[in-house]
């Protein structure tokens, strides 16, 4: 497949590149490692006039703490090299899994954690080739208007957002320095995502993530993930589970799963359940048990809802069993 005619910059200053995206407005494409956009540009739901490359950008591929102990990250930083960062390894060992978590190891090597964060949505319907999608209507996300995925009334787009480092930079309650030419805004990872298959992340044209900051952290956390295949597929569901003090005691719990729905999932009545009532066993499997109920619409590729709720609600017993034992 053939990629759409566009235009091909590099520019090698981080203001150069802003203002390049200013000037394509709508029409413009980051790429980085290209693991994501590309593969969408060849399936044609990418057609960019402009393709901006920050592969020269070295300014937004450095590790860096800073002097309260925030670890401040590059966007353009590969997920192999942060893998592999001590530092991130041994302050952040959940967050580093869910590195290694992404893909495998080739698409490691090229893919950036920015590109991660920015991860296009996907449905079993859209993420096929321009040939195959035209032998049903056009969905809301190629500018029709109906969802194959999920039939009802409710006029949106139900892709699922895939990412995986989103949800263990939440739970550690991240930070995201975006930038466009002359003006920078610092938004929670948190608030980042919408709930819309579409327009799924809160990022303007001529925006740019570049940089994530991770305060410092002295809590239990655990991320998780399951998939049909570990080394490649993208996650049927994944959980990073936060909470303080040891054993059974915690007074502190966030509760964070993706892979579930346009945009990933705080559970809050399971963390309140555990706030209130500890880790114990019983308060474990009923917060597990409320899991069904928060998730409401769910579906993914290849999976049926029924199936991904029992896989939510066993990833939510698990983890809050590893973190007691923590």
């Amino acid at each position: 497949m053939l990629l759409p005619q566009h235009n091909y910059l590099q520019p090698a200053s981080l203001n150069e590149c802003l203002m390049a995206l200013q000037d394509a407005g709508e029409f413009g494409q980051i790429v980085a490692g290209g693991t994501d956009v590309i593969f969408n540009m060849r399936l044609k739901l990418f057609r960019p006039k402009t393709v901006v490359s920050i592969r020269r950008l070295t300014e937004l591929m450095q590790v860096e703490e800073l002097p309260d102990g925030s670890l401040r990250i590059g966007a353009a930083c590969r997920l192999t090299d942060l893998a592999e960062n001590p530092i991130i390894n041994d302050r952040f060992p959940a967050f580093s899994e869910s590195i290694r978590s992404v893909a495998s190891t080739h698409i490691r090597n090229m893919a950036t954690l920015g590109g991660n964060i920015c991860l296009q949505t996907r449905c079993w319907f859209t993420n096929n080739s321009q040939q195959w999608r035209q032998g049903k209507e056009s969905c809301f996300k190629t500018d029709g208007d109906i969802c194959h995925v999920i039939k009802s009334s409710e006029k949106k787009c139900h892709a699922i957002n895939n990412s995986d480092t989103p949800v263990a930079l939440i739970a550690l309650n991240a930070e995201l320095t975006i930038q466009k030419s002359g003006a920078k805004r610092v938004l929670p990872i948190a608030d980042f995502f919408n709930d819309d298959g579409i327009e799924f992340m809160k990022l303007c044209p001529d925006e740019l993530v570049t940089h994530v900051t991770i305060p410092p952290c002295n809590d239990r956390l655990i991320f998780s993930k399951y998939a049909a295949r570990k080394g490649i597929d993208f996650s049927i569901g994944s959980i990073a589970a936060r909470c303080n003090g040891e054993g059974e005691q915690t007074d502190k719990v966030s509760l964070i799963l993706g892979s579930l729905s346009t945009a990933p999932i705080k559970l809050t009545k399971a963390a309140e359940i555990i706030q209130t009532k500890g880790l114990t066993d019983g308060a474990i499997e009923q917060a597990a048990d409320t899991v069904r109920g928060d998730l409401g619409e769910v579906t993914n590729l290849y999976s049926r809802a029924v199936y991904k709720k029992q896989i939510a609600r066993v990833l939510v017993k698990r983890t809050l069993t590893h973190l007691k034992n923590m």
